[in-house]
């Protein structure tokens, strides 16, 4: 491997690295905020599925919706 090369290399990790630190901080203070929220009441767990049906695209989320209506009315839990 080239000096070149292995300078790269070195430049990747060391990005890789400072992304990773940043992401742990970022998770750290993820979790603080959930915690915080449980302190005044809120359900964590219904909170996290609100996150996650926010990042979905809305067509998509309506159309898995729609499949969800239709599956637990085909077994009468609707």
């Amino acid at each position: 491997m080239t000096a070149a090369a292995q300078g790269r290399l070195r430049t990747i990790i060391e990005r890789i690295e400072k992304l990773e630190e940043e992401k742990k901080a970022i998770m750290e203070d993820i979790k603080q905020v959930f915690a915080e929220a449980k302190g005044e009441g809120y359900d964590v767990k219904v909170l996290r599925k609100v996150v996650r049906i926010r990042k979905q695209d809305k067509a998509k989320r309506q159309e898995e919706e729609a499949i969800l209506d239709l599956y637990l009315s085909a077994l009468g839990e609707v």
